[in-house]
């Protein structure tokens, strides 16, 4: 039993600690694989990066904006509304549907917080050069 734990906390250890000939972005302050895997997809990052940058969108013109179908931005934009990241309102103008999205607080942050993390990935790269 003390051999396993001994290994377990070996394991941890060297997984905690980057190796001495690691690439000088594993030593930055962000790590790559730390990334966060909802918005860094290339789809989902420019819905929340654009539903960052206004009020809200409606589906088509994030449809439009990003030229993607019907299908595949619908997928992506529930997997962000899944998160907490986005909120999708649909009502109706007349009788034309009307679907709408805004970014919420936390999907902000998020988006923040990605920003972040990639501007020290790239200052990290750039001082390894």
């Amino acid at each position: 039993m003390a051999k396993l734990a001994a290994k377990s906390s070996a394991r941890t250890a060297a997984k905690a600690a980057p190796p001495k000939h690691a690439a000088p972005w594993i030593e930055a302050r962000a790590n790559p694989l730390e990334l966060d895997r909802i918005i860094h997809e290339r789809v989902r990052l420019g819905i929340i990066a654009a539903l960052g940058a206004t009020d809200s969108a409606t589906f088509n013109e994030l449809k439009q904006l990003l030229e993607l179908t019907d299908g595949n931005l619908s997928v992506h934009a529930r997997k962000l509304e899944e998160a907490g990241y986005i909120l999708c309102t649909k009502s109706f103008a007349g009788r034309v549907p009307k679907t709408e999205f805004r970014i919420t607080p936390q999907g902000r942050r998020a988006l923040e917080r990605y920003l972040r993390h990639m501007e020290s990935l790239i200052l990290a790269m750039k001082a390894s050069t």
